[in-house]
């Protein structure tokens, strides 16, 4: 009788004429090891996948979003403004922030300007947030 946590198994082993092992096992078991071997792939995969977000959120690269926050993004709402808002900022304390007048800011939220690349590194540092959340 098999103890418990060990599972009786049916594998031959054949040793070859060119000193090699062979192991036979019946299709069954073959077939779960193929599904482990699987799942220990998909994994280890998802745990790369995790260790990279949470070096690229450590490294200011990535942002955590609250799904409210991205809803707006997602329907189109002017990113500057959402992320602003997020962020308990009012304008006239983030055009202070980014050096430009709090009408400026009001035209890049509500589209009219867009402000040139460096304009829009300045907002992306003052909101915490990489530049391409902020680019549409």
């Amino acid at each position: 009788m098999a103890k418990a946590g060990t599972a009786k198994s049916n594998v031959q082993f054949i040793h070859t004429p060119g000193g090699g092992d062979l192991a036979v096992l019946p299709r069954d078991e073959y077939d779960r090891l193929v599904a482990l071997a699987a799942e220990a792939q998909e994994e280890a995969a998802a745990s790369r996948i995790v260790r990279h977000s949470m070096r690229a959120l450590r490294e200011g690269r990535e942002i955590v979003l609250p799904k409210a926050v991205a809803d707006r993004l997602a329907d189109g709402e002017n990113a500057v403004r959402v992320i602003r808002e997020w962020r308990n900022m009012v304008q006239g304390e983030l055009a202070v922030a980014v050096g430009i007048s709090q009408n400026y800011l009001s035209e890049i939220e509500t589209g009219r300007r867009k402000g040139p690349a460096e304009l829009q590194k300045k907002l992306a540092r003052a909101l915490g947030v990489p530049m391409d959340v902020l680019i549409e």
